[in-house]
């Protein structure tokens, strides 16, 4: 297939920092800062704290999608980054998000996957 839609990016993430993987306020707005540097175009988003559990959120894109579920109890997230090259190649933008985020929550080990779609 000549074609690429997109590289798809997952991760687990070890961080040791609680509060980063317990509340999503900041989360949200880093993620929105990044989006605006990196042109992506975000349709919407949404994020659920579970009491005293850490968060999940999902940001919809129409590049595609990024996804998070934290468990600060265990030191631990997922990461999920889908771009899309919708209308240009996004693969570094995937990766570059990614590490982003890694940078982030201050990871002390990463486990990356790279499925390109």
């Amino acid at each position: 297939m000549s074609y690429s839609p997109g590289l798809h990016v997952l991760g687990s993430i070890h961080s040791e920092q609680q509060q980063l993987l317990s509340v999503y306020q900041g989360l949200q707005t880093f993620i929105d800062e990044r989006l605006s540097h990196y042109e992506l175009n975000k349709l919407g988003d949404y994020y659920h704290s579970f009491d005293n559990a850490g968060f999940t959120g999902v940001v919809c894109l129409t590049e595609s999608h990024i996804a998070f579920h934290t468990w600060p109890e265990h030191n631990y997230l997922t990461l999920d980054i889908y771009l899309s090259n919708y209308q240009k190649v996004n693969d570094e933008k995937s990766r570059a998000l990614f590490e982003d985020c890694c940078a982030y929550f201050k990871a002390t080990a990463v486990e990356r996957t790279e499925v390109k779609r």
